[in-house]
């Protein structure tokens, strides 16, 4: 079946079921369930169905349900259900599923610049920093013109949930240098892959559900993830013991809600109108189980599972901004991603420098009244 024979069949489903609904009104007086038939929007995630994304995936479908009173249904798919983590962009863009939750650093592999919206420099903006560039600073025109123009994708992607800064990672012993890292076979994905390498470290791009069989199986050595509560779902603290908060080489993603843009603009204004602002409305949500479970893990992860959880040194922090200084001109050498971090640059200068003048430091309210708990 070609992609738009896939096109034209959910049109065809799609009226279809509103024409039925219309006749169920009329005087035949057809069954009411007709009327109310939902939309069913098939939608796979990049993630395990143990991982707590899934369940964030799933407020998401909750959430697009509620709103449109029953008329959207969204099913939600763990990885591997219809096809592989790293292929849900594929999928989207061939008809194969109607959406996908994921990050766009799973599509690097296609384009670079996929990276930049999530996953790029970190030029001192949050995630949350980010993804306001993303919605008040130009950032979704310049996401569009990659996927749609310069790619030629038949997909329309939104971002939601500004991520925490992701931990260095998970190390077998203590990394307290650069000289500790020579040599590690590490884990990441993305520009931190090109990171990392100028660090010293070989780097391999997995899933996350493949990185404990790679431990188990020598392939690496060391890896970073994403949180404690997605790191502890799939056994990292069996593999490795020396957890390492704060780090450079991911400290601004949020998620990636990818639509097939044919199916979504088949649908009724108001219905393409809750898909997009339901990302808006369960990023408040993620966010508030992400701090309440993140943080709960981790102190499982120290008190129960023997891990010692430590911050990432500074001489390996500072590092990292070295090796991004490295790595940006050479990503400028393409007019694309030139644009893009120019774009960044100038928001996080203006918007940072407020951000940060502005803000009281925390560490020391924190001390003040949890002492001795902080080890920065």
């Amino acid at each position: 079946m070609t992609v738009k024979q896939t096109i034209d069949r959910r049109s065809f489903l799609r009226k279809s079921a509103l024409a039925g609904g219309a006749l169920a009104g009329g005087a035949l007086a057809a069954p009411a369930v007709l009327a109310q038939a939902p939309i069913v929007i098939k939608m796979q995630t990049s993630w395990g169905a143990a991982n707590i994304w899934d369940e964030f995936a799933k407020d998401y479908a909750t959430r697009v349900g509620e709103m449109s009173g029953g008329r959207l249904q969204v099913d939600v798919l763990p990885a591997g259900a219809v096809v592989a983590a790293f292929q849900v962009l594929d999928a989207v863009n061939d008809g194969v599923l109607d959406a996908a939750h994921s990050v766009p650093v799973y599509w690097y592999g296609k384009n670079k610049a996929a990276s930049l919206f999530g996953t790029g420099p970190v030029f001192g903006g949050s995630a949350t920093t980010m993804l306001s560039w993303f919605y008040a600073g130009g950032g979704q025109a310049l996401y569009d013109e990659l996927t749609q123009n310069i790619m030629g994708l038949d997909i329309q992607g939104y971002l939601g949930f500004p991520m925490f800064a992701q931990p260095f990672g998970w190390f077998k012993e203590e990394v307290n240098t650069v000289a500790d890292l020579q040599g590690f076979k590490y884990r990441t994905v993305g520009l931190a892959a090109d990171l990392m390498a100028k660090l010293g470290m070989s780097v391999a791009q997995l899933p996350g559900g493949e990185i404990v069989p790679a431990m188990e199986r020598g392939v690496i050595d060391a890896f970073e993830f994403n949180n404690p509560s997605s790191d502890r779902d799939f056994g990292a603290q069996d593999v490795a013991k020396n957890y390492y908060l704060s780090s450079y080489h991911q400290a601004s993603e949020s998620f990636e809600f990818l639509f097939s843009k044919s199916f979504l603009e088949d649908l009724d204004p108001d219905l393409q109108a809750i898909l997009k602002y339901g990302v808006e409305a369960v990023s408040t949500a993620n966010t508030a189980k992400a701090m309440d479970r993140y943080s709960a893990d981790l102190q499982t992860l120290a008190n129960e599972d023997g891990v010692t959880v430590r911050r990432t040194s500074s001489e390996i922090l500072q590092a990292q901004l070295g090796a991004w200084d490295e790595l940006i001109p050479e990503l400028e050498a393409d007019d694309f991603m030139k644009k893009t971090l120019d774009s960044q640059r100038e928001w996080v200068e203006r918007v940072s420098y407020y951000e940060l003048m502005n803000s009281p430091d925390y560490a020391l309210a924190f001390e003040h009244y949890f002492p001795g708990k902080l080890s920065l």
